[in-house]
């Protein structure tokens, strides 16, 4: 077997609309540190520099948002459930959601934009079948080459709302992307809604969700290392309690034998 590192990494150094704060703790002042803590918390006293070098073990302090890096978002992201109620936050989604075959939709050549339904059936037909149910679907839009920058949060493709309905109908749970949202970038939605005065232009991947419990991985890589179908998506997310989101490390899992690359 295979495994596909589908996950862009949490960087620091990259562009990020949300600050990314990323602090490393010595292995010296590690040591220092855990010192410290257990003679507060506990009352112990021991002297580190009895260890080798001085030194215990480094601790990276990381500051983000959940929808950082290549991540898993939750009904509660999407807002109030339109019949009410509460949305399940991630913690509380079925594990077995995110474990399933998965297929893969070139959509590389689309523009800026919201994509439509008929560019969804186009490449089913070409793939020569429709997603199965609880299918994962994945879009390869070619966005993640832009990652790092700020044209990768307002150049890429997103689906429109009977784009994602047609998913839905078809039983499918779990849709990701490797562009930075599912929706198309905020200034084409905007812009669309100024134009046209039509609401429906604005989020309409993630309001779908209001209505009908889906998730969405958003921030995926390396979608094109992939076959349209024949694999497995792994994309587990953390276990945030009450959180809207969790980040994975998102991976395809392919039997020996099974052909790499889009066709």
């Amino acid at each position: 077997m295979r495994v596909i590192d589908l996950s862009s990494s949490v960087d620091a150094s990259g562009w990020e609309p949300n600050e990314v704060v990323h602090e490393v703790m010595s292995a010296v002042e590690g040591a220092e540190h855990m010192a410290t803590r257990m003679r507060e918390n506990w009352g112990v006293d021991f002297d580190p520099s009895v260890l080798p070098g001085g030194e215990l073990l480094t601790l990276d302090t990381i500051t983000l948002t959940t929808h950082t890096g290549t991540h898993v978002d939750a009904p509660s992201h999407y807002g109030t459930p339109a019949g009410g109620g509460t949305a399940r936050h991630i913690d509380e989604m079925p594990l077995d959601w995110f474990l399933r075959p998965g297929m893969v939709l070139d959509l590389t050549g689309a523009p800026v934009g919201q994509i439509g339904a008929d560019r969804l059936r186009r490449e089913f037909d070409r793939i020569g079948r429709t997603p199965e149910p609880m299918d994962i679907v994945l879009l390869n839009t070619g966005a993640d080459r832009l990652a790092g920058s700020p044209k990768y949060f307002t150049d890429f493709p997103g689906l429109d709302g009977p784009a994602t309905e047609l998913l839905l109908d078809l039983g499918v749970r779990v849709i990701g992307t490797d562009a930075f949202s599912l929706d198309a970038p905020f200034g084409y939605m905007i812009e669309a809604y100024r134009r046209t005065g039509d609401t429906a232009v604005l989020w309409p991947a993630h309001f779908a969700g209001r209505s009908r419990e889906y998730c969405q991985i958003e921030r995926l890589s390396n979608l094109d290392a992939l076959p349209p179908t024949g694999f497995t998506v792994s994309c587990l997310p953390v276990k945030i309690r009450g959180a809207g989101a969790g980040w994975t490390r998102a991976a395809a899992l392919i039997e020996d034998g099974t052909e790499g690359g889009a066709s």
